[in-house]
């Protein structure tokens, strides 16, 4: 029987820690830094390549996704010297999809096409607004004028092209964001990721809204009404949601993304990355060290994997069902089924289906648009 990520596929994910500056509502490993030596920084991609490869051979690597902190600001030769040291130590798939998050600032942008040569195929721009005055109290340095001067840069230097939108910003009202969304599809190339902004522990906007300073918010009714319309009106421009936060042309879907929804394996290096390989059957959890020069002493004595966790199979038909329930195409219960030797309960299964939460066709089980509003009291229903 073949190993469960053979479900799921073959990916690799490469952090690249630093940014021009930190955004007040981001809680990714990321840091701002005057010197970065970025030789030092490549000989370390290249050891944990190696590394890890030892340990996952003869595998189809499907996808390469360069995330942050800004990778854009990685420079291209280190760029195409980890996609080539990838594509030594696996087999590259042929529609191997590798994609370089970038921030929409001149300086990403006149360096596109050296991307593209380095063997980017695919760009994920960190737009978040379309005004000004949100994008300042968002802490993003670039402007309205500047992202859409780079974003043409992009379509012309790639096929492939998203970007990012935060939605329910501090004094945001349900029309503006309608005329904000209608405004981005018009420029959308094939895909696009819409969050909603959260307030989390330990940044910026999670300290001045602990101590009342962070004003303007909606309301979780106006929040919500504000979701229910993006699948509205993504859905009429023809970029359905196909996970709870991500909206694609059909067949434009984030190959990288579907194998985590997907729940297949992915190497992960870089200071914080975490991985989840399956080695001689077992499948493990892996997190690297946290601090850039933490990880990189580390990387240079042999291995910067601060642990590994190997996760009982109850545990992964968790972690699958989890993420299986945020994706369009949802759970196969047969699958589910193997991992952990039962199928989900079949009366909350009937419970969920009868209030609209979710749908069963045939093996499959898929969150309703309701149910992906509330996707987490469903995930919990169904875990508890």
């Amino acid at each position: 029987m073949a190993d469960d990520w053979c479900n799921g596929g073959f990916g690799l994910y490469v952090h690249w820690p630093f940014c021009e500056a930190k955004c007040p509502y981001c809680d990714f490993n990321s840091h701002v830094s005057r010197e970065i030596d970025q030789k030092q920084w490549l000989e370390s991609y290249l050891s944990e390549l190696k590394r890890s490869a030892a340990e996952t051979p003869d595998r189809v690597l499907n996808t390469i996704f360069f995330g942050g902190g800004t990778p854009s600001l990685m420079a291209p030769d280190t760029v195409a010297a980890v996609i080539d040291e990838a594509r030594t130590l696996w087999r590259p798939a042929n529609d191997m999809e590798i994609t370089l998050e970038a921030n929409p600032g001149s300086v990403e942008a006149g360096r596109f096409s050296a991307y593209r040569d380095a063997g980017v195929n695919r760009i994920s721009m960190g737009v978040q607004a379309l005004n000004d005055d949100d994008l300042r109290r968002l802490g993003r340095i670039h402007t309205v004028a500047e992202a859409s001067a780079a974003f043409d840069i992009a379509r012309t230097c790639f096929d492939r092209v998203s970007f990012d939108l935060i939605y329910a910003r501090q004094h945001q009202t349900l029309g503006a964001w309608k005329a904000e969304l209608t405004e981005a599809l018009s420029m959308a190339v094939d895909h696009m990721s819409l969050y909603q902004l959260t307030i989390e522990d330990g940044t910026a906007f999670g300290d001045r809204y602990a101590v009342g300073k962070l004003r303007g918010l909606p309301e979780d009714d106006s929040a919500a009404d504000m979701y229910l319309a993006t699948q509205e009106i993504c859905d009429a421009h023809g970029l359905p949601a196909y996970e709870v936060s991500n909206h694609a042309k059909p067949g434009a879907e984030s190959l990288h993304n579907l194998i985590y929804w997907r729940y297949g394996d992915y190497v992960g290096i870089g200071p914080g990355a975490h991985g989840r390989i399956t080695v001689s059957g077992q499948k493990l959890a892996t997190e690297t060290y946290l601090s850039p020069n933490g990880w990189l002493t580390a990387a240079q004595n042999g291995s910067a994997e601060k642990s590994r966790t190997a996760l009982p199979l109850q545990d992964q038909a968790n972690e699958y069902l989890m993420m299986g329930l945020r994706t369009t195409e949802g759970l196969d219960i047969d699958r589910y089924s193997a991992l952990t030797g039962k199928p989900p309960e079949q009366s909350k299964l009937d419970h969920l289906t009868q209030i609209g939460m979710i749908s069963q066709h045939g093996n499959r089980v898929s969150a309703t648009k309701d149910g992906r509003a509330v996707l987490n009291a469903v995930i919990r229903e169904l875990l508890s």
